[in-house]
């Protein structure tokens, strides 16, 4: 997809474009009507239109799900569609990401110019299917800059992973008996994955309220209260 620039004698983002993150910026810069581009592994990503049920509507399920953490937990920062600076070759635009404030402990900052800098604690992505670059080059990309959780909800499918890195790698969350999975790094993030699956996000947020009202959870608001 090449989106035209709106800046004379600024090149245009194309599709498998190899560039530098100040090439990239500078032509993202001035395309004002594109909405995502990625730069992954030094080449460029222009997503295409969004589709409504394979992506809007899940995508805002998420939104809503990690929102009502973020609203429950001060400290940690929810954010939509920002552009994040990994390193000199990786600056992705994920779906929904949670992060840690780096006056309480966390990774990343909000850089002079508005930018996410450094690596949130929890990415989420909607890809097409498990064959996406969502679940290849980018997941890549996030274990190697120390994403320490990545969910990717994979819509063809219909299949949800939950990695958590360990010792360097990605490996699974698993639910519980109940198909429940609970975020190690954020305490009381809790998944009823069976019912985001299905659409019923009224489950989805009464099965978050759980975990919002656990020990754990208070104990982690109060540690980020505290630093």
């Amino acid at each position: 997809m090449t989106v035209k620039s709106t800046t004379l004698n600024v090149p245009p983002l194309e599709n498998g474009d190899r560039l530098t993150i100040y090439e990239f910026e500078h032509r993202y810069q001035a395309m004002i009507q594109l909405k995502k581009a990625e730069l992954i592994e030094g080449v460029v990503y222009v997503a295409s239109p969004v589709r409504a049920t394979q992506h809007g509507r899940p995508h805002g399920k998420i939104i809503t799900w990690m929102g009502t953490y973020y609203a429950a937990t001060p400290g940690v920062d929810l954010q939509d569609n920002a552009t994040v600076r990994l390193d000199a070759d990786n600056e992705p635009q994920p779906d929904a990401l949670l992060r840690i404030e780096p006056e309480v402990g966390g990774n990343s900052r909000i850089s002079d110019d508005d930018y996410i800098e450094g690596s949130p604690e929890l990415i989420a992505e909607i890809a097409a299917s498990s064959a996406s670059y969502d679940l290849n080059d980018k997941l890549n990309v996030y274990r190697r800059n120390g994403v320490k959780e990545y969910i990717v909800w994979q819509m063809y499918e219909n299949r949800l992973d939950w990695f958590i890195l360990k010792e360097g790698r990605y490996i699974s969350l698993e639910g519980d008996e109940s198909g429940i999975i609970r975020s190690e790094v954020f305490p009381g993030l809790w998944l009823a994955v069976d019912a985001l699956r299905e659409g019923n996000i009224a489950e989805v947020l009464k099965v978050l309220q759980q975990g919002l009202q656990t020990d754990e959870h208070r104990k982690f608001v109060n540690s980020l209260q505290q630093n």
